[in-house]
């Protein structure tokens, strides 16, 4: 598949690119995706939640009424989770939500992100480009030219770019990572794929292995 090369103006510059059929051309796996989202997700969670249980209630300990003969059931605390202001039955308590996932199979999903992308027509490939200052400005100039500014888009840069990383970390819409950052749901969580010269090939490199 032949991409046209526009640059940071939205022009074509008359150049095409091929992308990669390995790459941006195979049978999207959707388990794979679901996995991998699935751990990126969890990833985010902090997994501080916590509730007290009745152990960790402040009460009386004394037996509130009698065992038997009351026409109720038997209660022995204050602090049971079935009185108002008892402690909480099976409550969450802090754990980790992370878990590991097979490089190969990470590897198949990012494929297949970006190959729903490229057959969706959302993949743009632009020139090289950095800023002489970091200025949010230059880089809505950037957005409006390539016709982004109300939409969502992911910028992969081939190389870490400070001036265009800060640029474009005041809007909520766009971001901007490095090729060896590329992450499944980045790359579906967004309208368009912007994706350098430069950070096309280092993205081959590392999902071709």
């Amino acid at each position: 598949m032949k991409v046209a090369v526009l640059d940071i103006t939205g022009k074509d510059t008359g150049r095409k690119v091929e992308l990669s059929k390995d790459v941006f051309g195979i049978e999207p796996n959707d388990h794979a995706i679901y996995l991998d989202v699935k751990q990126y997700l969890a990833n985010q969670r902090q997994g501080t939640h916590k509730s007290k249980e009745r152990a960790e209630i402040a009460g009386s300990t004394r037996k509130i009424k009698k065992q038997k003969g009351t026409g109720t059931a038997r209660a022995g605390s204050i602090k049971s989770g079935v009185f108002r202001g008892g402690g909480r039955m099976f409550g969450p308590r802090p754990r980790d939500y992370s878990f590991k996932l097979n490089k190969n199979l990470k590897r198949l999903a990012r494929k297949s992100a970006l190959s729903i992308q490229a057959n969706d027509k959302n993949v743009i490939v632009v020139e090289d480009f950095n800023f002489e200052t970091p200025k949010t400005k230059n880089f809505l100039d950037v957005l409006k030219a390539l016709e982004l500014e109300t939409k969502k888009s992911l910028f992969v840069l081939g190389n870490e770019n400070a001036n265009v990383y800060l640029s474009s970390r005041n809007l909520k819409k766009s971001k901007v990572i490095k090729a060896s950052e590329l992450y499944t749901y980045g790359v579906l969580n967004t309208n368009k794929l912007i994706i350098t010269e430069s950070s096309l090939e280092d993205i081959n490199t590392n999902l071709s292995k």
